[in-house]
Formats: C-alpha cells, structure tokens, sequence
C-alpha cells in the first residue's frame, strides 16, 4: 500500500488544529450539585440551581459568554479578572464574592501566577443552560443594565442581545425586555 508523506503530515496538522479547536480553554469545571427549584421568585416559576468548582491555571483567558439567570461566586484562591464586553474590568482576590445578572457578556480571566478556584451557584429558569458561549467567542457588549446607559449616545455600543436603533429602543429594551 502505498502512503502520501503530504496527505499524512496534512491530516496531522488538521487533527492538531482540530484537537485544540475543541479544547480550546484549560480552565477545569466539576458540577458539585444540582437541584430543582419548584416556583423561584426570580422568575416566577420552576428554576435549576447548579453549584460549581471552577479551575482557571495562570495565564488562562475564557471565552466571552453570559449566563441566563443569575451566577453568585466567590473566589476561594487566586485573582480572577472579569472582564465586560463593554469594555470593564474587575479584580476578585480570595475571600471575595461577585454576581452577573441580566446575562450580561463577560469572560474571565487568571493574569497571575497562581491558579484560581471559584466556586459558582447558577439560578436559573428550569430548562435553560446555566451558560451561553458567544458564536466563535466574539466580544459583545451588553445587554444594557439600566436606563442611563442608554442615554447620551450609550444606546450605539451594546450589540448584545441585539443593537439598538435609537435611545428610545434602548429604554424600551430595559424597561421590556424586548
């Protein structure tokens, strides 16, 4: 049987490529818990909590993603970065806690040397996932959190969950939903 050197060493370079296309992150996640909430108040009706043990190595950046309910975490070790995609950033040492709410587009990141462990607990409606990642992790900002940030122009940045086409249809989104 007769082998092509080219085809062998293309397949292997698309099989790498494909390989680290998958894997993509190293941070390590282990669902501790999950549980069913029969009526949660926060969406007026059936909601899953999921508690998480999350891994970020040093020098780990996450993709951008947001969560459709509620995430309650606090950092066990480490220094993690969150980073908005609109553009913020906060610093989370050990001992402290911080939420995302409204699925606001984020992604976390370990700039120092030591791994971080978090410790997550999702709220969210039953039969929603506790994550959404953004299609081929591109950086979006939004969705807006409050009326002021519509104003003054605010409304042309955020194209998360959609953009916007004036002030107005930004206020309307806050105040709706929609």
């Amino acid at each position: 049987m007769k082998t092509n050197p080219l085809k062998n060493k293309l397949a292997l370079i698309l099989g790498v490529v494909v390989l680290f296309g998958i894997i993509g992150y190293a941070a390590t996640a282990v669902i501790v818990a999950v549980g069913s909430i029969p009526h949660s108040e926060f969406f007026d009706g059936p909601a899953t909590l999921t508690v998480r043990q999350l891994l970020i190595p040093p020098g780990e950046v996450g993709g951008w993603h947001y969560h459709p309910g509620l995430l309650f975490s606090v950092v066990k070790r480490g220094t993690v970065t969150i980073e908005d995609g609109c553009g913020q950033e906060e610093v989370f040492t050990a001992g402290q806690a911080f939420e995302q709410i409204g699925g606001r587009v984020h992604r976390a990141k370990n700039l120092g040397t030591e791994e971080v462990e978090e410790h997550n607990a999702f709220i969210v409606p039953a039969g929603s996932p506790f994550t959404v990642n953004i299609q081929n992790n591109e950086r979006r900002c939004g969705p807006p959190r409050n009326v002021d940030q519509c104003k003054h122009g605010g409304w042309v940045s955020f194209t998360h969950p959609r953009t916007f086409s004036s002030q107005g249809d930004c206020l309307q989104y806050v105040k709706t939903g929609q």
